[in-house]
């Protein structure tokens, strides 16, 4: 992709930042959104993270993953999950509305896919499937695409909110596969009014859900020494899941990771 040096800074020195404007707000869980918004081109790669800042946090900045590549049109997706005491995530889940002006900076990070390399494993835990998404969709633009697994973390069934997008992706991308994963195969009692309002007729089988942690089902399948790995989620599930890939044999230097 060709970037115009235009959009990278006003050659003051100051950081360059790029604004867009939410279009979409979507409650899938009690504690979970899919915020879409429509702006300005950011020049980030698919798999990097931004910075952030909303409305109704003026001066503070939380990182985020886009879950689309990079849009010339200007498009963004972030798929953004409360943490426990983070008063700034609970307010974008709770409070964020169409019409809302982000501003949108500082793209980083490699967690980047080859293209033209070896078979690709991932493992998202959570909104950690925001980067995997975004590096899927921007693998499918291109001639070629590596056999890519991924696999998807979640405490329960309930957990995994993108069950119906990931199934018609697959359906779609015979490169493709999707392993999903739950710690228990029983929803918690409680009800979350949000899921049921979301809840929709595609999803994974009863008899696709591996049963266990993340680190455990995906170090049972042995070492991927002849593979890309790519790792995100809470940084708990992160660190399990590097450490089991590397007792198992998969090389250190083949692995990317990023806690969320």
């Amino acid at each position: 992709m060709t970037i115009d040096p235009s959009v990278l800074g006003n050659g003051l020195g100051h950081e360059p930042e790029w604004t867009a404007t939410v279009v979409g707000h979507h409650r899938l869980r009690h504690d979970l959104a899919v915020i879409r918004l429509i702006g300005e081109f950011v020049p980030f790669t698919a798999g990097q993270s931004v910075e952030v800042q909303v409305p109704r946090l003026p001066g503070l900045r939380r990182r985020l993953s886009p879950a689309l590549p990079p849009s010339l049109d200007g498009k963004l997706e972030f798929h953004v999950r409360t943490v426990p005491g983070g008063w700034c995530s609970g307010s974008i889940v709770a409070e964020t509305a169409p019409g809302d002006e982000w501003r949108i900076a500082a793209p980083l990070g490699t967690f980047l896919i080859d293209a033209a390399g070896p078979d690709v494993v991932m493992v998202a835990g959570g909104t950690g499937l925001a980067p995997m998404r975004a590096q899927i969709l921007e693998l499918a633009r291109k001639p070629r695409q590596p056999n890519t697994y991924l696999f998807l973390g979640g405490r329960s069934p309930r957990d995994l909110y993108a069950a119906d997008m990931l199934v018609l992706l697959a359906e779609e991308l015979p490169w493709l596969t999707v392993i999903p994963v739950v710690e228990s195969q029983d929803d918690p009692h409680w009800a979350d009014e949000w899921y049921e309002r979301a809840r929709v007729d595609v999803g994974f089988a009863e008899d696709e859900l591996l049963l266990g942690t993340l680190a455990e089902v995906v170090g049972s399948h042995g070492a991927f020494d002849d593979h890309q790995v790519f790792v995100c989620g809470s940084p708990a599930m992160t660190r399990a899941t590097v450490d089991r890939l590397i007792a198992t044999g998969t090389p250190p230097e083949l692995i990317q990771y990023e806690g969320i």
